[in-house]
């Protein structure tokens, strides 16, 4: 039995790296790599159900093409006739309208890889097109830790398990994280306390030390209650703060004048007694891990929400190295060239830029471009119809356009609405290249089986249309259709990659996964200069958390939160038995508040919704949410998106999707209604 090195290429915290035992050419069984030291041989249960996922019966098999669109009368073609119709599409359009962008992409994060950049090299390649911006996850929470700290390279998460207390704001490690779960052990394990602060009783929250229920959204105003008091009793590292910040003044001013305790636990929903016990915490002269979750900046006051807990983090600093113990994420993929997506394209006569739009209001923006409108979409690694918010913008744009072709391993709600649908090589099938968001290690992730059916690659599918186009109009686009997956890989193995993961070659990440060295940044110098909450933030952070209830608010009473589930990434891994038994209905959980209000009981068939649609799901009633909070898990039969409308963002490109800011009303299921 032969046995490959992969790393899992998940939208995930862990880039989990694996082993597949492959016999006669066949994927027979996957265990985690021992030599990896953050997964440390172990797998989450999606991973281990990757022999299904592989070799699933409604995993796509060819091209095929649909007609009408919407229909659901597909039939199967050769790639040779999808090629040829995209071909003629992007030739046709530049014809018509002198450039190309008429044509488009909308990509994110289905798979992680660095070689999947190939769909951005390859409309990089045609010239000035019309692309995505922007990132819906984390980018909010990510420009608030670039201005507190400089930069987002945290400590390695292994070293969680060396501190003395660890305090998460609005992460869930035992569903999202699992492998991290150990880190935390070991260190409560040598007397470490673990806090977890969150609206929902998660199951990380059950194993805390110490839980914190917050009002959603509020955890800005938690972080500097908890510094006031930290600074009215001195028990701040005064010598770091005052001579390594920039505006300790003007915070200090700031926080007296503008912070009160009795609106803090107002708003909040924490009493005065418990803020006092995490004061406690932060001031214990020993390393505090502070571990922010991505959904603490989902919300409007998402940036001043993570600003102010970094704040509190540098005021209990005892290091002298202020993001020493912060957690958010680690941008493993800055030490690479990334070749792929920043391959530069030919110059156009007249049109110097692509033209951009915010990938979290791209159906919405599109649908409003002219000179010239976008009329051919490719979505690759991402399923916009189950995860993005606006879904009905996302529909009337889907009958705006002329073509629109999705590269997909199963039939999403993206899919069922595309003319062309082109099979996609699972990992296990193609070689690539990969570093993770939140650890240090660098894997390769060899091509172990061959392509299930006519499944291709990104790389792959890029490589021949690209020169089905130049073969059509010699020099159309500038591709390096001849270059292979290994040598774009050796490619991004340049002279300070190689030394920050002391490797020589491939050949070393082939021997087993590398960890990168702890190099000085330029945050962890001496020089460098934090910066705390500012006056800047004030009106923004606090404006948004006096807001009165509008008419819409009142209608809608209960705020919708929407977090990841154990067994799915998004609406990934939907198609698998092993992972959905006993999950066929949708779920919707209410507190025993909402439900005695509306009259319904554990079981019942309800409706959520809002101005902008609705959804049915079966009721669960818990005890532990708060009154007016609602939970759903995402993806499903009926994707919750439909009641997600976000206005539209000015700062393009620069925050994350606000999905928690929705809100719904919730009634029994009526037939009638249906």
């Amino acid at each position: 039995m032969e046995i490959y090195r992969h790393a899992c290429p998940r939208n995930c915290f862990s880039t989990c790296g694996m082993l597949s035992y492959i016999e006669d050419g066949k994927l027979m069984k996957i265990s985690g790599d021992a030599k990896h030291g953050y997964n440390q041989g172990r797998l989450c249960a999606k991973g281990y159900a990757y022999t299904q996922y592989v070799y699933n019966p409604y995993r796509l098999k060819h091209p095929i093409r649909q007609t009408p669109r919407g229909s659901g009368n597909w039939k199967r073609i050769s790639w040779e006739e999808a090629y040829d119709t995209i071909a003629d599409k992007i030739l046709e359009l530049n014809e018509r309208y002198g450039s190309n962008l008429a044509s488009g992409y909308n990509k994110f994060s289905g798979n992680i890889g660095l070689l999947h950049y190939a769909v951005e090299g390859m409309f990089n390649s045609i010239g000035p097109h019309t692309k995505p911006i922007g990132n819906p996850c984390l980018i909010t929470g990510e420009r608030a830790m670039r201005k507190s700290f400089g930069q987002m390279n945290s400590i390695m998460p292994e070293k969680m398990a060396e501190m003395n207390a660890v305090v998460i704001w609005g992460a869930n490690p035992a569903v999202t994280n699992v492998h991290q779960m150990k880190f935390i052990l070991q260190a409560r394990q040598k007397g470490a306390k673990l806090i977890v602060i969150d609206p929902i009783f998660t199951r990380t929250a059950a194993t805390a030390d110490i839980y914190i229920q917050i009002n959603p959204g509020t955890d800005g105003w938690l972080a500097l209650g908890v510094a006031k008091l930290l600074i009215e009793s001195e028990s701040y590292n005064q010598e770091f703060v005052h001579n390594q910040t920039v505006n300790w003044e003007e915070f200090h001013q700031y926080v007296n004048e503008q912070v009160d305790l009795h609106e803090v636990c107002r708003k909040t929903g924490i009493s005065f007694d418990v803020i006092c016990e995490l004061v406690s915490i932060y001031s214990i002269p020993k390393p505090c891990a502070t571990w922010i979750g991505f959904g603490t900046q989902r919300n409007e006051n998402g940036g001043q929400n993570i600003s102010a807990i970094n704040t509190l983090a540098l005021l209990g600093c005892h290091s002298g190295k202020g993001n020493r113990s912060v957690y958010y994420s680690h941008n493993g993929i800055d030490d690479f060239p990334v070749n792929l997506l920043n391959h530069a394209g030919p110059e156009h006569p007249t049109v110097q830029y692509s033209r951009e739009i915010n990938i979290n209001n791209f159906a919405e923006n599109a649908s409003k471009l002219v000179d010239p409108p976008l009329k051919f979409l490719w979505i690759a690694l991402r399923n916009p119809l189950s995860q993005d918010q606006d879904f009905q913008a996302w529909e009337s744009l889907m009958k705006e356009l002329e073509l629109i072709v999705t590269v997909d391993l199963f039939m999403t709600k993206s899919a069922e609405l595309s003319d062309i649908v082109l099979p996609a090589a699972s990992h296990f099938e193609e070689m690539d290249l990969n570093v993770s968001y939140w650890h240090h290690w660098l894997s390769v992730n060899e091509k172990a089986i061959p392509p299930y059916y006519e499944a291709k690659s990104d790389l792959q599918i890029a490589r021949e249309l690209m020169k089905k186009l130049n073969d059509r109009s010699p020099g159309f686009s500038n591709f390096p259709s001849e270059r292979k997956p290994i040598d774009w890989i050796r490619e991004e193995l340049t002279p300070s990659v190689k030394k920050l993961y002391s490797i020589e070659s491939i050949d070393d990440l082939l021997e087993c996964p590398r960890l990168r060295t702890e190099e000085v940044t330029k945050s962890s110098s001496s020089s460098f200069k934090f910066r705390l909450f500012s006056q800047g933030n004030k009106g923004t952070f606090t404006n948004s958390f006096n807001r009165g209830k509008s008419d819409v608010e009142e209608s809608y009473p209960f705020q919708l939160l929407t977090p990841q589930s154990l067994l799915k990434i998004h609406s990934q891994y939907e198609a698998l038995p092993w992972l959905n038994q006993g999950a066929e209905q949708d779920v919707v959980e209410l507190s025993e508040y909402a439900a005695e209000k509306n009259g319904i009981l554990e079981g019942d068939k309800v409706e959520l919704f809002n101005q902008y649609g609705k959804i049915a799901a079966i009721a669960r009633i818990s005890r532990f949410l708060p009154q007016k909070v609602v939970l759903v898990n995402q993806a499903g039969k009926n994707p919750i998106n439909r009641l997600i409308v976000q206005k539209p963002q000015k700062n393009k490109g620069k925050s994350s999707m606000n999905f928690y800011d929705s809100s719904v009303n919730i009634r029994k299921w009526c037939e009638n209604d249906g």
